[in-house]
């Protein structure tokens, strides 16, 4: 999900540039940096966003400059007064906490929101926020078309990532087929030592029991599951829609039954590629949080 795109414009007078930056999120945030003095804009601009983004942390900024009146800022009466007047309840109940403030200088106050306004009030923005909406739009179109063209590269390395878990779940079967031989003589041993050494012991509540244990170490489910894991992940990246937080939810499920199968694995063989199972699901999780 991480992206970029700037683009100037002029109209009017003005001269502007808009910058977007994208980096990963698990939703959409976003960050905006306006002209005060462009009345309505935040919200034109935070619609448009939404229609186009859905996760992602971004970052919108706006320069505007030119115009005869572009440096005629002018001090806010009302606004001065305003901060002085909490300035002064402030250093008042401070002192009456025994508490000392440091003075505050005037460029300190100057720089305070509102104080100072930009001679771009008075204008009539009606017209200017039409066109810089205009504007905002192309940037976004080259924004999320190079978020896709980032998507198509990242598809590549996740069709990967799925083939080798594909793979693994594969060789995964095989070692349980070769381990089930061998369990199972573990399990007749087992059951002869336990009544050669057990008087009037019940051989068929034991053997149940033994029965009992084989099926808690069976995986089968879990590579079905698997199995079935890895064709839905398909099946989302074939969608056109954004599919990241659906991915992101199958990848706990990946890392679920790549857990209990390496608690269910009763072999090294088996426990070493349920390992290799979990080193790639994180790797593809960390993937995951790029798509949108």
């Amino acid at each position: 999900m991480t992206g970029f795109a700037s683009r100037s414009d002029e109209a009017e007078g003005l001269r502007w540039t808009w910058d977007l930056r994208g980096v990963n999120g698990k939703g959409l945030e976003l960050r905006l940096r306006l002209p005060d003095w462009v009345e309505g804009l935040e919200p034109l601009v935070r619609a448009a966003a939404a229609k186009r983004l859905a996760r992602g942390n971004v970052q919108v900024s706006l320069r505007i400059a030119g115009g005869d009146d572009e440096a005629a800022a002018e001090l806010d009466e009302a606004a001065l007064a305003r901060v002085l007047e909490a300035m002064g309840r402030i250093e008042a109940e401070a002192g009456r906490r025994g508490l000392v403030l440091a003075p505050a200088t005037a460029a300190q106050i100057v720089a305070l929101r509102g104080v100072m306004t930009s001679g771009q009030a008075s204008r009539d923005v009606t017209a200017l926020r039409a066109r810089l909406m205009e504007s905002f739009e192309a940037a976004l179109a080259e924004f999320t078309e190079m978020r896709g063209r980032e998507g198509q590269a990242l598809s590549g390395v996740l069709e990967g990532q799925l083939a080798q878990i594909e793979d693994l779940v594969t060789r995964a079967a095989e070692a349980v087929e070769a381990r089930r031989e061998e369990q199972s003589e573990k399990l007749r041993a087992a059951l002869a030592r336990v009544m050669e050494n057990t008087d009037g012991a019940d051989a068929t509540r034991v053997a149940q029991e033994l029965a009992l244990i084989a099926v808690k170490s069976d995986v089968t489910e879990e590579l079905d599951r698997l199995t079935a894991h890895v064709a839905a992940a398909r099946d989302l990246m074939r969608d056109k829609g954004a599919v990241g937080r659906k991915l992101d939810f199958l990848m706990q499920e990946f890392n679920r039954e790549a857990n209990t199968l390496c608690s269910k694995s009763g072999s090294s063989a088996l426990t070493q590629i349920g390992l290799a199972l979990k080193t790639v699901i994180d790797q593809m999780r960390e993937q995951v949080q790029n798509v949108e």
